[in-house]
């Protein structure tokens, strides 16, 4: 019997490919994105007792009424957006979050527009609901937004806008021309947005996070999708919230309920303790990660790369041909791992059209000891794939 051709015929992610190298060759694993640091404390605590204390039943399966009142209240005063309870959905991350969103609304022969490269769980999913891709490329090393390349990809099945801001994998964070632009945009064509807005917190230089969803127009219209996993670091809670008009959500929420109906109550109560912390809080696990990424750029920096733009997530890239790398960016990675001890990600993997990338994409999220080795290690790598090539 042969299962859907969507995932019958789909390869092992890059993410378990070079993980499992990074553990045959005992490396460092910069290609995951998640910290080494166990998250913040006094969440956990909060999180054991609920456990201990309060209900281990099914919690409702919109999510319990603190944490919503707590989503509103939070987006509200960081963000400037209005919403109500009844347009709060929390789910078992994110990514199940984005899953409800698209079964929700994307039909069998609509069209979906995705911004390359992209998240790899977007396709699949699209794709598994009937949808068709159609793809805006994000050109290296600036990786901005351009309205008149959507526009050109925009038709009459066109339904739904993935977009995904502070971006993964290139660390983008889009501003407030390229986010407006998208917003006229939808607005113009009748357009849902689904906006993939998980890396919110993680935004650097001083700047705010800008979401599509408080755009003129855009209320009506767009899916908000945040991950407290990602706000407080902590990856394997697997907290979703889904965000929008109440009409909206309203189909999410029903798609959500076939899908995995609620999230574990115990991180639930203390998520919606954390999303009442002062603005401070969030700037400040920020500033701890900045410190992270200025660590790592300023390391191989010293080396001779030269890094892409890294405004937001946990990742900064290696312009391998702008650095004098003479390999491609699948072939430098594979060499990392396996003859230096360093795992990171080729960007080229989260594109469709099969190209020799030039781009590597890293993980700060790791303590000094770590990046400092890793640095030297790269250092090296660099050096070697140059002259060899």
């Amino acid at each position: 019997m042969r299962a859907h051709s969507v995932f019958a015929d789909m390869p092992t992610t890059i993410f378990e490919t070079m993980s499992g190298l990074a553990r045959t060759h005992q490396a460092i694993n910069l290609g995951q994105g998640f910290p080494d640091s166990p998250g913040p404390e006094s969440l956990r605590r909060i999180a054991a007792e609920a456990l201990m204390t309060g209900s281990n039943q099914y919690a409702p399966s919109r999510g319990l009424p603190d944490l919503r009142q707590a989503v509103v209240e939070h987006y509200g005063r960081m963000q400037g957006v209005p919403l109500e309870v009844e347009g709060v959905l929390v789910t078992s991350g994110a990514t199940e979050g984005l899953a409800a969103a698209i079964l929700a609304f994307v039909s069998p022969g609509d069209e979906v527009i995705v911004f390359e490269p992209a998240y790899d769980a977007y396709r699949p999913l699209i794709e598994r609901a009937g949808g068709t891709v159609r793809v805006v490329r994000l050109q290296a090393p600036v990786w901005r937004l351009s309205e008149p390349d959507v526009e050109a990809v925009i038709g009459p099945r066109t339904r739904v806008v993935l977009f995904n801001n502070p971006h993964n994998p290139t660390a983008r964070a889009f501003d407030a021309a390229e986010v407006s632009a998208l917003a006229r945009l939808c607005v113009r064509h009748d357009l849902i947005a689904i906006s993939d807005e998980v890396w919110e917190h993680v935004i650097f230089g001083g700047r705010r996070h800008r979401s599509l969803l408080a755009e003129p127009g855009m209320a009506g219209r767009t899916l908000k999708i945040g991950s407290a996993g990602k706000m407080f670091g902590m990856t394997g809670w697997k907290i979703g919230f889904v965000c929008g008009a109440p009409d909206l959500v309203d189909p999410v929420a029903k798609a959500h309920q076939f899908l995995t109906f609620a999230t574990p109550p115990n991180l639930q109560t203390a998520v919606a303790v954390g999303l009442a912390w002062p603005d401070d809080s969030f700037r400040t696990m920020a500033d701890d990660l900045q410190r992270s990424r200025d660590r790592l750029a300023a390391g191989l920096e010293r080396h001779g790369f030269v890094l892409t733009t890294s405004e937001g997530t946990y990742f900064l890239g290696i312009d391998l041909a702008a650095s004098g790398v003479a390999v491609g960016d699948d072939m430098f990675c594979r060499r990392a791992v396996a003859e230096f001890g360093v795992a990171a990600i080729p960007v080229s993997a989260f594109v469709t059209a099969p190209q020799d990338g030039a781009v590597v994409r890293l993980c700060f999220a790791k303590a000094d000891d770590v990046l400092d080795l890793a640095i030297e290690r790269l250092g090296r790598a660099r050096g070697m794939s140059a002259s060899t090539a």
